[in-house]
């Protein structure tokens, strides 16, 4: 895989990273601000201070936040004539760090440091850092005429963030980080997906949530999406105000598939919910579907396909993701989809691949375009499925999407897991350091009527339920990587007005959760995992609850 001039930087910070292994005691023993006299290739340290413990606001617009004391490094690094990329190292007091380093994802095209995900490491005993990716703001105008710019929003930045980083802890605490970690959901998830195919050796255990990782065949699927609910001229033919009545008839459909009624499709491949059922026997209203409303449900659910050879380009949406209850993200197709005015990301089709800012979503051929972006833009696609470089380290992923994702379809997930088990020799040799867990009614990274909290990323400042490996995933990441403990199972939450009001337990696919038959249902206790064919053969003789 090419490392464009990402190959130069990182040869010579290996360089400085060995000459550190052998070379002096570091200048700090804890003196932060003298990091602003460490040279390292290609990078600019600008700020090196030391924080009290108590409320800290990072810059303008961020959130104020409480944290522990730490040494706080602002920094920019240059692996590129055309690369501006910024990053923050934290890294905790000597007598409270905890050995291990974390590394933190972002959030679609933001130009932001995620300080919310760096102060909750801090909290855990972590170093930290984030990365700007290159650029700042939230639109993707940045990387018009600036292919370089792609590839650092892609990995790089990430990569030189992170070689740079250990760098930076090392000459401040005195010694390398034991194990090095990275998590992320959405673009975050897909960074971490990047860096074990790229870069195997600089994380031993990565958290890759609703990754995305196929960007260019996602963005074809939000093209897809609006042009099945919109006509030409960009008006709805699916309104909003018609996904409630679609979403309560799926999961009154599906509900019960897992011999369960408690208002959570589990097992959305096993539903088989036709939206033809809520046709309009006469006048039109919000208590039924148009026939072109219903062909316009119909693609949404199976996605895009390329009209010469009938290969899927990316999966659909899963039934249940129209309007799922919850709250922010979880308002479904409504944010993401029939609301819109014009397809969600049209700017990465005007600046990233045709650079042309006149250009015509109507015009988008789902043969030779795809293509043409999947040739120009390999660089944004974290798809490989060989991992044996990062499994033959000791490498550990862990893997999450919620099957009420309305932003990045479910089954994209599934379907990369799918392939990575036939590249790496079936389910067992997978098993052994990649495991997928499937999330029932969670949205995109969190929210939605299912479970959803258990230390994924997106969840910070939300309660939690217990900090140990059955209930946070990072731990469960770090027991693995360190102990050789696998996780079988995690417990996650569902938060109402503040109160945990449900617990459930998320099995590694392609297992799923199946209530005993007793005992109340909103307890994780009375849940076992099971193989999904097991489950469908059972769950027709289990009592209705």
């Amino acid at each position: 895989m090419a490392r464009h001039n990402c190959h130069n930087f990182g040869a010579r910070v290996a360089g400085l990273l060995g000459a550190l292994v052998v070379g002096a005691a570091p200048a700090s023993a804890g003196k932060c601000e003298e990091l602003l006299k460490l040279e390292i290739p290609g990078v600019t340290i600008t700020t090196a201070s030391s924080v009290a413990p108590g409320a800290f606001t990072p810059g303008d617009s961020a959130a104020t936040l409480q944290v522990p004391a730490f040494c706080r490094v602002i920094a920019v690094v240059k692996p590129t004539s055309d690369s501006v990329i910024g990053f923050e190292v934290w890294i905790p007091p000597a007598e409270q760090w905890n050995r291990r380093f974390e590394g933190v994802g972002n959030g679609a095209y933001n130009g932001a440091i995620h300080y919310a995900e760096m102060a909750e490491a801090l909290k855990r005993g972590f170093a930290t850092a984030g990365t700007d990716t290159g650029h700042r703001g939230a639109d993707l105008t940045f990387a018009e005429g600036h292919p370089e710019k792609i590839i650092d929003w892609a990995y790089r930045s990430i990569h030189v963030m992170t070689d740079s980083a250990k760098l930076i802890i090392r000459n401040y605490a005195g010694a390398f980080p034991s194990h090095s970690y990275f998590g992320g959901c959405s673009t975050g998830g897909a960074q971490a997906l990047s860096e074990v195919q790229r870069y195997p050796a600089d994380y031993d255990g990565v958290i890759a949530g609703d990754p995305g990782n196929s960007r260019v065949h996602l963005n074809v699927g939000y093209l897809w999406a609006f042009t099945a609910t919109h006509d030409a001229s960009g008006n709805a033919i699916l309104p909003t105000s018609k996904l409630p009545l679609i979403n309560r008839a799926a999961v009154a459909a599906c509900d019960e598939i897992d011999g369960l009624k408690d208002g959570i499709i589990s097992d959305p491949q096993a539903c088989h919910f036709d939206p033809g059922q809520l046709l309009c026997k006469g006048a039109e209203d919000d208590h039924c579907l148009t026939p072109a409303q219903i062909v316009a449900v119909k693609k949404v659910y199976a996605g895009p396909m390329n009209p010469r050879t009938g290969e899927q380009i990316i999966a659909g949406y899963s039934i249940g993701s129209e309007s799922p209850e919850g709250d922010q993200w979880a308002h479904g197709w409504d944010r993401f989809i029939t609301s819109l005015k014009e397809p969600m990301r049209l700017e990465f089709w005007k600046y990233w691949v045709f650079n042309d800012p006149g250009w015509d979503w109507r015009t988008f051929d789902y043969d030779r375009d795809v293509a043409y972006a999947d040739e120009k833009l390999k660089a944004v696609n974290a798809t490989e499925t060989d991992l044996s470089a990062f499994r033959d380290r000791g490498g550990k992923v862990l893997m999450y999407s919620g099957w009420a994702d309305p932003i990045g379809p479910p089954m994209d997930a599934v379907n990369y897991y799918e392939r990575v088990k036939v590249a790496m020799g079936g389910r067992q040799q997978t098993e052994s350091f990649f495991r997928l867990f499937m999330v029932p009614g969670m949205a995109h990274c969190v929210y939605g009527p299912g479970p959803n909290i258990f230390g994924g990323f997106g969840t910070i400042g939300t309660p939690t339920i217990s900090t140990d490996a059955q209930h946070d995933i990072l731990i469960a990441l770090t027991e693995w990587v360190e102990k050789g403990s696998a996780p079988e199972k995690i417990i996650a939450g569902h938060i109402t007005g503040g109160e945990l009001d449900r617990t459930r337990p998320i099995c590694p696919y392609p297992k799923v959760a199946r209530w005993i038959g007793e005992g109340n249902s909103d307890d994780a206790k009375n849940f076992t995992c099971v193989d999904q064919d097991q489950r469908r053969k059972q769950s027709k003789s289990m009592a209705k609850h």
